[in-house]
């Protein structure tokens, strides 16, 4: 059985300059995108409005350091946005995962289900080394196709993950369950 998710909300005894109600009233809701059924939750709002940037990173950061993590990994496309910024925050080094072929070095890589077919994520070999403490960041969970294929690559490569964090989890796709036991943490839960 797994344990309920972990959910980042508001907490009065924490200083942060925008609420994680604040981030959530940002996001769009676009219906039928990329494809008719399909509610699309759209972070542009939150990237545009610097405050609300700085503040959702602060809460994506909540109880990380420098000194528990020595990489942040993000994964293609827009955790990249996040995963960057985390590392800038931090001073560690990030690291890509991108889309099989986007690499131009050796890489490691990784396949997974879509809902019609296969994608798969790839890793330079050298991106993180053995035993090196790894933040994964993205900006939503989903069906966790992707995140547990980027896990697998990170295990290939010897890391030690310190914290998964999303800033949206889509909880009815139940995504949270290929991802084991890690340290997973959401901001924002639908």
């Amino acid at each position: 059985m797994l344990d309920a998710p972990t959910v980042v909300r508001d907490n009065a005894d924490l200083m942060y300059s925008v609420s994680v109600a604040e981030i959530e009233r940002s996001i769009r809701n676009v219906p039928d995108f990329p494809k008719p059924g399909i509610q699309f939750k759209d972070i542009t709002p939150v990237l545009a409005d610097g405050r609300l940037f700085a503040g959702a990173m602060d809460h994506l950061l909540d109880g990380l350091t420098s000194a528990d993590i020595d990489k942040v990994v993000g994964v293609d496309a827009r955790g990249f946005i996040f995963g960057a910024a985390a590392a800038a925050r931090l001073g560690v080094g990030f690291v890509p995962i991108r889309k099989k072929g986007k690499l131009p070095w050796v890489t490691h890589e990784e396949d997974y289900d879509l809902e019609y077919g296969t994608g798969a994520v790839a890793v330079h070999v050298d991106a993180v080394r053995s035993g090196e403490r790894v933040l994964l960041v993205d900006d939503l969970l989903a069906t966790g196709g992707t995140a547990a294929a980027t896990l697998a690559l990170l295990s290939k490569l010897g890391a030690t993950l310190v914290a998964v964090r999303f800033l949206i989890e889509l909880g009815f796709l139940d995504g949270r369950r290929r991802l084991g036991s890690h340290p997973v943490r959401s901001l924002i839960l639908y």
